[in-house]
């Protein structure tokens, strides 16, 4: 084998800020804080507070390969705590807040943290588990002077004083590139969460895939609102590709309500933004309800949940905003993009609408396959179904710490993770989710997908928010049950919304009985809660 010649430099998280902070020095970094406040900083000053924090958590005890928690909204703070963490050799744990306490406790003794730095919002969760936590020994409120004075954490600082004993930024060290980075749990809808592990190599290839034209395309041109958690899966890498690119970042906070997202919007000239279907649904309907436009903005990511077809619809013909799907997991971050291939792009409007329903096409990184039941690999044909699978170099391997034990069980079947998706892929690498394979419905031997059910629901206007779950039946095995919650003022009109979802669907797909409730049960994640919806609905008796 004959090496190359090229130098041998480690890809490290660290080099992003410090490059952000080299050459996009004066591009705006805009935040609300859990106080409303606004913050206007730029990546000069993140990049500094980021070498405060490192130095801080240094002479705090914490070393290389510590795990370190933060249980934080989108704001300047969280972004400094990303790169400090990181920087210098430990290991950031983004924990989900709106996990149950014992789920957040369970999971920071399972990692293990050292130390977790807390937004004011949730003290109250720290210190109703802290107790539970010997582990820990530093907690840092994520708030101005003064605002760690009335907590009852055990020996808790406040951020500002806290990074402000080291006004020297730390020199960032350099390690292997497979050191660890980030540590992200399942929301844990099955047994306890699990934790996966990321590198340093792994998180800068995917924040490259990430900013690349076939990923989000970001650029220093660009100025994103940053709609999804901190907390999910790393903010599904923006806040990493923004800094790579010097793009312009502008985090909203706690506050996601339309009003407060279409002011960032307007008022910071957002030309893209990313976040789960439920927030965009909102903000079409205060746009329409107000008469406001958000003309700077054109490009909307959303994964989480599919986004219904009337949402693209208005989105792009009235609001100029193009929405695509991503698809990705915990134990990957980002699998898919939905730009349109040079093909499809000269198609016309229903053959893109077609495209942009899919979640996303293959992006270069990983390798996606659908693999049946009996274990064969189904061709791409866009037709045949199966088991969606992965692999690539930001694909988790192993769980962290698997079954508390040393043998790291890997993750994946023969070298390849099992998503637990149910999908097809076609020629292009265009994706279709048909549903979780847990939550895929089986009638009379053949599969009904929830999820398109749910899509076509959403198109009935009394319809806000729809789910479908799938119940026994004596004769067909399982039937569907859909839940709606009606829009403000609607009545329930079974044949209404049957109607609507009849020219989307197969005769036979369509839902057995229609029922409105108050409110869907989400996830952590923000994602259905089917799991609760099959228990609260498990005596359901069909009508005739």
């Amino acid at each position: 084998m004959l090496d190359g010649l090229t130098m041998d430099r480690e890809l490290l998280v660290s080099t992003l800020i410090a490059y952000a902070g080299r050459n996009h020095g004066t591009t705006d970094v805009v935040s609300l804080d859990s106080s409303g406040t606004e913050r206007r900083s730029d990546w000069s000053q993140i990049a500094r507070r980021a070498g405060q924090v490192g130095a801080a958590l240094v002479a705090s005890g914490v070393e290389r390969g510590d795990r370190v928690a933060t249980i934080a909204w989108n704001d300047h703070r969280h972004l400094e705590t990303y790169y400090g963490i990181i920087g210098i050799g430990a290991v950031l744990h983004t924990v989900n807040p709106r996990l149950h306490d014992d789920q957040i406790a369970y999971i920071l003794g399972h990692a293990e943290d050292v130390a977790v730095l807390v937004d004011p919002d949730f003290v109250p969760i720290a210190e109703r588990i802290a107790s539970q936590c010997p582990n820990i020994k530093t907690w840092i409120v994520l708030g101005a002077i003064g605002s760690a004075a009335s907590t009852s954490l055990p020996g808790a600082v406040d951020y500002e004083s806290w990074i402000a004993k080291h006004p020297e930024p730390i020199e960032w060290p350099e390690f292997s590139e497979r050191s660890a980075a980030t540590l992200c749990y399942t929301s844990g809808t099955t047994g306890n969460p699990k934790g996966i592990l990321q590198s340093h190599r792994a998180i800068v290839l995917q924040t490259w895939a990430t900013a690349t034209g076939e990923g989000h395309n970001v650029n220093s041109g660009e100025s994103i609102l940053l709609a999804v958690p901190m907390f999910h899966v790393n903010g599904w890498a923006i806040p990493f590709a923004s800094a790579m690119t010097g793009a312009k970042l502008v985090l909203p906070g706690p506050n996601l309500q339309p009003e407060s997202l279409v002011k960032l919007i307007n008022n910071e000239s957002v030309t893209m933004s990313l976040g789960v279907p439920t927030i965009w649904l909102a903000v079409v309907q205060y746009l329409e309800k107000t008469g406001l436009d958000i003309p700077t903005m054109s490009r909307l990511a959303v994964g989480g949940s599919a986004a219904p077809r009337a949402l693209s619809d208005v989105l792009e013909d009235k609001y100029g905003v193009f929405l695509s799907h991503v698809w990705g997991m915990t134990e990957m971050t980002q699998g898919s993009s939905g730009r349109l291939t040079n093909r499809v792009a000269g198609l016309g409007r229903e053959e893109h609408r077609a495209r942009q329903a899919k979640a996303g096409r293959e992006l270069y990184g990983v390798e996606l396959r659908v693999v049946n039941d009996g274990g064969v690999v189904v061709p791409r044909d866009g037709e045949s179904l199966g088991e969606l699978q992965t692999r690539g170099p930001w694909v988790a391997g192993s769980y962290y710490r698997h079954n508390d034990d040393s043998t790291h069980e890997p993750a994946e079947a023969g070298g390849w993770l099992k998503t637990g998706d149910v999908a097809t892929l076609d020629h292009e690498g265009y994706i279709t989710i048909v549903d979780r394979a847990k939550d895929v419905i089986k009638s009379g031997g053949e599969w009904i997908s929830s999820i398109d059910l749910e899509n076509a629901a959403i198109g009935a206007e009394s319809v806000a928010e729809a789910a479908v779950i799938g119940l026994p039946h004596d004769r067909w095995g399982e039937r569907p049950l859909m839940l709606v919650v009606l829009a403000d003022g609607a009545e329930l009109n079974q044949e209404t919304i049957l109607d609507t979802i009849r020219p989307e669907v197969a005769s036979w797909w369509l839902p057995n009985d229609i029922f409105a409730i108050d409110e869907i049960p989400h996830t952590g994640t923000g994602k259905i809660d089917k799991k609760a919806l099959r228990v609260r609905y498990a005596d359901h008796v069909w009508s005739s």
